[in-house]
């Protein structure tokens, strides 16, 4: 049963201590402090004050198996009384460290067999970054240092995962990005592509990258990095065949190709991993997430062997972390795995719920402030806008809606997220296909309520 805890002093404690991920801490306090979440059952999490919301985030992207699962909790336990940590310094390993390590591998057909852990995605990027630059100065080629990304693009929080990321915002915070990560325009049609055809788009982006590529040399450039399906940037899902294409480009200059699978990794796309959705092969593969459900912090950056045979020729690999390997997180991870494939869970999203939410999205295409419902697999992507045919934006500037929906929705005892103007969705994969028909109906009543007040800016 749950705990009953003081939840007025847990917000006052909150005001006075706590510094919120990703937040304005000003605002936080003019609202008395942050919803406490206090417990969470399947695809449900309740607050300190009572009430019960349908997780539509998976947590942030990441509760793939949903809440309460026993086997998890005793995965953790058993491991905790046998071996709580050891690190992987020293010539040392612990056995759920290894054993996951050959899971992973054989999860990417051994195409990637060899894996380095962490505990955050943001550091399965940083991998990746020193990984990389470390490779070509081994293979005699130093100046190969520049990785090109894309615009909106997601890779995490440290300084190197913000500046390979393509968030605007967040360069600002730190004068990022650090030198050598090249931005190029992002694969997203409905907001970028008005007057083109789908397949002159793609190409239009691909060119982007390749021109990119020749200004700044291929001579200079290490390695393309990309998410099969950007999450956070708003589930920008390109258009079919922009991936294969960005590989020929990628592979014809001689760069390596990375896909982060932090969010689109273990079934999100109805496949075990994006890039067998999108349709490409990467060298390297940082994931993180849906490795544990969000249960323990761990990732993994999963590269290919003529990589690793590389790196091997340097001695030491001077990078990582106290906890990378970690035994528990690991054990747990192991489990998480071994639930998703006994419950077939990639399989459902790709033949049941993925399609059902393609479905019931588009009842929404209607709605007088919707302009697209776009999904794959268990993401999906409500675009608000002012002007059906414009396509044009409330109060004259992207922005303003998604956070104001957003509300509206968690209001109603729905939780998504807001990203500019669209309401964006990542529910557990063990979501019924009734909870994903009310999730929809919530969206519905949250944009007729929000509809007065975004017509009146």
């Amino acid at each position: 049963m749950p705990r009953n805890h003081d939840i007025a002093e847990l917000r006052r404690l909150d005001v006075a201590h706590h510094l919120p991920a990703q937040a304005d801490w000003a605002e936080i306090e003019r609202l008395g402090g942050s919803r406490i979440i206090t417990h969470a059952e399947g695809c449900t999490i309740t607050d300190g004050d009572g009430h019960r919301i349908l997780d539509g985030m998976a947590g942030l992207w990441c509760v793939n198996v949903g809440y309460g699962r026993e086997e998890l909790v005793e995965a953790a336990a058993a491991q905790m009384r046998e071996l709580p940590f050891y690190n992987t310094f020293f010539k040392t390993a612990t056995p759920p460290t290894v054993t996951l390590a050959a899971k992973i591998a054989s999860l990417t057909g051994n195409r990637l067999p060899h894996v380095f852990f962490n505990a955050s995605g943001s550091e399965a990027n940083d991998t990746v970054f020193r990984m990389v630059r470390h490779y070509w100065k081994l293979k005699g080629e130093p100046k190969r240092t520049v990785f090109i990304s894309r615009w909106n693009a997601y890779h995490g929080s440290t300084v190197a995962g913000v500046s390979l990321g393509g968030m605007k915002a967040m360069h600002a915070q730190g004068d990022l990005p650090i030198p050598g990560v090249e931005h190029v325009r992002q694969p997203y049609y409905f907001g970028e592509g008005q007057g083109m055809s789908q397949e002159a788009f793609t190409d239009a982006c691909v060119q982007a990258i390749e021109d990119k590529i020749l200004e700044v040399g291929p001579e200079n450039c290490a390695a393309f990095i990309g998410e099969p399906v950007q999450g956070a940037g708003g589930v920008i899902i390109p258009p079919k065949g922009y991936w294969p294409k960005v590989e020929a480009v990628v592979r014809k200059y001689g760069l390596l190709l990375v896909a982060d699978e932090v969010i689109c990794g273990f079934g999100r796309t109805g496949k075990m991993w994006g890039h067998e959705t999108m349709g490409f092969t990467p060298d390297l593969m940082p994931m993180a997430k849906g490795l544990s459900s969000g249960y323990l912090p761990i990732s993994a950056t999963a590269v290919a062997g003529h990589v690793v045979d590389v790196l091997k020729t340097g001695g030491d690999f001077v990078h990582g972390f106290t906890y990378s390997g970690h035994p528990v997180a690991a054990a747990v991870a192991l489990k998480n795995i071994e639930i998703i494939e006994r419950e077939g869970l990639v399989e459902r999203t790709g033949s049941v719920t993925g399609p059902h939410l393609a479905k019931a999205l588009a009842t929404l295409n209607d709605h007088p402030l919707v302009g697209e419902t776009r999904s794959v697999g268990l993401l999906g992507a409500v675009e608000i806008v002012a002007d059906k045919e414009t396509r044009g934006r409330f109060g004259g500037a992207e922005g303003t809606a998604g956070p104001m929906a957003r509300d509206g929705c968690i209001a109603n005892g729905l939780m998504v997220r807001g990203i500019r103007d669209s309401l964006v969705m990542c529910p557990p994969l063990i979501i019924t296909t009734e909870q994903i028909d009310e999730m929809v109906a919530i969206i519905r009543k949250s944009l007729d309520e929000v509809m007065p007040k975004l017509r009146a800016l």
